[in-house]
């Protein structure tokens, strides 16, 4: 089973890498577009990213747009990875 933590090392990993944010900015408490400026697009991106990750499931974006910190989107992969 999938941990948050490697979630949270999995997401760290995409944004300093992809998006060259500094891994210093990245934390659970970090705004995506104030903090860290990923926008929408960038998002969708992200998603992408995450997608191997992720196996056969697939992250609605209506869920993801309640998202507003890398800690909503750890939580959010998190249920997903969950649920059967």
């Amino acid at each position: 089973m999938v941990t948050e933590q490697q979630i949270f090392e999995k997401i760290k990993s995409i944004l300093s890498n992809t998006f060259e944010v500094p891994e210093e900015k990245i934390t659970l408490e970090a705004k995506l577009y104030d903090d860290l400026e990923i926008d929408s697009i960038d998002a969708v991106d992200m998603l992408v990213e995450l997608a191997p990750f992720l196996g056969n499931k697939k992250i609605s974006p209506a869920a993801f747009k309640q998202v507003r910190t890398v800690g909503d989107v750890v939580k959010a992969i998190h249920a997903l990875l969950q649920a059967e």
